[in-house]
């Protein structure tokens, strides 16, 4: 089973779980300030699930990229969104600061 690292904690679960789905029921602060009330539940429309996930997951899908292809995102960083992410393998996740988590401050990593 993959393991997923992030907040300090470590989940297991099945390959081909729905990265945002493993992160919200195992109780990671997935969305930054307001954006715990204002999301697209799960969708790809907002973006503010973007998180750096190093490790086995999907390729990015059609709508992440155009997600990321907009502001206050960019194509250019290695963010992808949580919601459209499918777990492959053992990863470790990292949230950025900001509104959509296209920060530069880092707010919490897989160890913290």
């Amino acid at each position: 089973m993959p393991k997923v690292q992030a907040q300090g904690k470590t989940i297991e679960c099945v390959r081909g779980a729905n990265l945002r789905q493993i992160l919200l029921q195992n109780g990671v602060d997935l969305y930054n300030s307001g954006a715990k009330v204002i999301n697209c539940r799960g969708i790809g429309s907002c973006g503010t699930c973007a998180v750096l996930v190093e490790g086995k997951v999907s390729q990015a899908n059609w709508r992440d990229k155009a997600r990321r292809s907009l502001p206050p995102h960019s194509p250019t960083t290695d963010l992808r969104l949580a919601c459209q992410t499918k777990i492959l393998g053992d990863v470790k996740v990292t949230k950025y600061d900001g509104f959509w988590g296209q920060g530069s401050q880092i707010v919490w990593t897989s160890e913290v």
